[in-house]
């Protein structure tokens, strides 16, 4: 995708774009001013930013392998202090997405695209209650997942390292989530193909979070 499109989308989303006063939804209206504007501090964000930084300084090089639509950026062979700044989720998004888990207080949540685990963390830091399930394609990403989980001290958090088309046939099939973010394989086909299949294991009160919706 061009970034000529992107700048498209924004600045079509600027000029229809309103505020908090033109929401007629009670649950939209409470869900904006609570949650998606809130600009509070959790206790835990200190330290996500802590790791955040670990990470952007880390010099380690890793083979990654792509399943999706691929790195606009970078290669197959990756610095994590790349991964970090260009795969991982945001500092906005990874405060938003804890904010939204604890709002709506899920049981179970399934993660789609792990890459190196931060945005797990901030999804268990943010209800450590919860079952949480993520799942990264690449090997050597999930390995690094993986061993920022568990140095974290984690223990809500289930990795597995499967293709998402896999992990519908075989390991989501008998489940069922409260709670999904979708960050990985950013096509649209794709895109289309994970919300009709994630409709079998959610339910009508499931949250199904989207990123990257302007990638293709």
């Amino acid at each position: 995708m061009s970034i000529f499109y992107q700048v498209k989308k924004y600045l079509q989303y600027r000029m229809f774009a309103g505020n908090e006063h033109s929401i007629h939804s009670p649950f939209v209206f409470t869900l904006y001013t609570e949650v998606i504007s809130n600009k509070n501090k959790f206790y835990s964000f200190e330290d996500l930013n802590i790791i955040r930084t670990q990470l952007l300084g880390s010099e380690q090089i890793i083979e990654v392998k792509d399943f999706g639509a691929g790195s606009k950026r970078m290669n197959s062979r990756r610095k994590i202090s790349d991964i970090a700044k260009y795969s991982c989720i945001n500092k906005k998004n990874g405060e938003l997405i804890f904010r939204l888990i604890e709002y709506f207080k899920p049981e179970t949540v399934l993660e789609l695209g792990t890459s190196l685990g931060l945005s797990s963390l901030y999804i268990a830091k943010a209800s450590p209650k919860a079952k949480i399930l993520t799942i990264e394609g690449c090997p050597n990403t999930f390995s690094c997942a993986g061993k920022l989980i568990e140095k974290e001290g984690v223990k809500n958090v289930e990795t597995i390292n499967s293709s998402f088309d896999e992990a519908f046939e075989t390991v989501l099939s008998n489940k069922k989530f409260d709670f999904v973010y979708i960050d990985g394989n950013h096509t649209y086909e794709a895109t289309l193909k994970y919300f009709h299949e994630l409709l079998k294991i959610t339910n009508e009160n499931s949250v199904l979070i989207f990123d990257d919706i302007y990638w293709t």
